[in-house]
């Protein structure tokens, strides 16, 4: 697993000769009484440079959490189990702690409120072997649907920040074996926030053990993707500062405006 690891890092820095390790970027950690790392992949005005802050930890795998809501999306697109974003998925009746859970969804609030039971329902329509063999076909992570459930949770899946930047990049430009709409649609359904010439588009995960933080801004000079991991040893405590750090990186490099 190690070599594989080392392979798939190797060969995104090969692709991105101008990689540089960014021990500075430590003090936004720091500053957050946060352990982890972070990816970032600035593609603007027709370069590539990979800045990457604690590689080792940048290589190792984790269960993406719901990070894996943006392929799992596209598998239940390819799979007709959606036919759009309007398509309504009926609440089951079942009280969550979540309040936004608790109505009929689309994948438009599924993706937004992170709605477990939705896509929770996606994997057993689709078959732990379907859902195995989606993930071969995209080289997600190491594509297993083994486990305790949600198996990408809980279970056995798991995902490096530098795989969930090569997988990033490829849902940018639309080159994933899915239909065009379909990347399209996700993407779409991403949406956090935007300005005036920037759009973020991002999703967070969370074991309670460690937080994820994955995306990319849009420029008009091009995107600048990301993929932060950290440990969230105080759970809720800590989940803010998955994108309060990531934030703090993506300004420090003017890859996203400073906020008002």
């Amino acid at each position: 697993m190690l070599s594989a690891l080392a392979a798939g890092f190797a060969q995104v820095t090969a692709a991105h000769p101008q990689f540089q390790e960014m021990a500075d970027w430590s003090r936004f950690f720091t500053a957050a009484d946060a352990q982890g790392s972070i990816v970032v992949l600035d593609a603007r005005d027709n370069s590539e440079t990979t800045y990457v802050h604690n590689p080792s930890r940048a290589e190792r795998r984790y269960s993406p959490a719901s990070t894996f809501k943006i392929p799992h999306s596209l598998f239940a697109l390819d799979a007709g189990l959606l036919r759009d974003e309007f398509q309504v998925i009926p609440w089951d009746g079942v009280k969550r702690p979540t309040a936004a859970w608790n109505v009929d969804q689309n994948l438009r609030s599924a993706m937004r409120n992170s709605t477990v039971w939705v896509y929770e329902r996606f994997a057993k329509e689709l078959g732990d072997a379907r859902e195995a063999a989606y993930m071969r076909k995209i080289g997600y992570g190491n594509a297993v649907a083994t486990g305790d459930k949600p198996f990408w949770v809980e279970g056995d899946l798991a995902i490096s920040s530098i795989e969930q930047i090569a997988f990033l990049q490829r849902l940018y430009r639309n080159q994933l074996p899915f239909l065009v709409e379909h990347q399209r649609l996700v993407k779409d359904v991403m949406l956090n926030e935007a300005g005036p010439d920037w759009i973020l588009r991002a999703k967070t995960g969370w074991t309670g053990k460690i937080g994820w933080w994955v995306g990319w801004v849009e420029w008009p000079s091009g995107p600048v993707f990301f993929a932060l991991n950290m440990d969230t040893p105080n759970r809720l405590g800590d989940l803010a500062k998955r994108q309060s750090i990531a934030r703090n990186v993506l300004r420090s490099i003017n890859a996203l405006p400073v906020a008002p």
